[in-house]
């Protein structure tokens, strides 16, 4: 299977037409679907492999291979960790990506987050010709607010929470949206290097 990212102890792959139960899972724990539905799974399990897994894999073709959301891996185990996507939007320009993770509750605090988050973002500026990845959170989510500052993100602008996620513990507060340039990169890389 092509090797997407490989970090110093995870890799990230696509999803094949065979992986529907690795994101069922992952959406049925509602410690990591706190901040997304209020704890409720996203959709339903014939939703995830009627519709999700064909929509990623259409999207691997349509961007041949370079953006999509990808299956996250420790190296030692080949445990499914979650998931991490580096895409534009839909229609949007392919110079300006999303950066997003989902991960397992048993994966949380080891770091991988900010590690492939890191290998991400450094792929999408030294191989893919971004000019900007971009993410957002809720105001309540520090730990994935935390992981974007980590890999030299800060915050641009406030942002109200979607329609679809009013009922979700903090909606109220909205969220952010947090980017970073090339520019920005090739400075912090610079600064890392001395």
């Amino acid at each position: 299977m092509t090797e997407y990212v490989v970090s110093r102890r995870l890799v990230l792959r696509q999803f094949t037409a065979d992986d529907a139960d690795l994101l069922i899972e992952l959406d049925s724990d509602p410690a990591v679907m706190r901040f997304l539905t209020g704890g409720e799974p996203s959709m339903t399990d014939d939703e995830v492999r009627d519709q999700v897994i064909p929509n990623l894999l259409a999207a691997y073709e349509r961007w041949d291979g370079r953006f999509g959301l990808f299956a996250g891996y420790e190296k030692a185990s080949d445990d499914f960790i979650g998931w991490f996507c580096l895409r534009p939007e839909r229609e949007g320009p392919l110079d300006e990506v999303e950066l997003g993770y989902r991960l397992r509750r048993d994966a949380w605090g080891k770091g991988y987050a900010t590690e492939l988050s890191e290998a991400l973002v450094d792929k999408g500026f030294s191989e893919l010709g971004v000019h900007t990845v971009w993410g957002e959170t809720m105001a309540l989510n520090v730990a994935s607010q935390q992981v974007m500052t980590k890999v030299g993100m800060s915050v641009v602008a406030s942002v109200p929470t979607p329609e679809d996620m009013q009922g979700v513990e903090g909606a109220e507060l909205g969220g952010y949206r947090f980017e970073v340039t090339r520019e920005q990169w090739q400075q912090l890389a610079e600064r890392r290097s001395r």
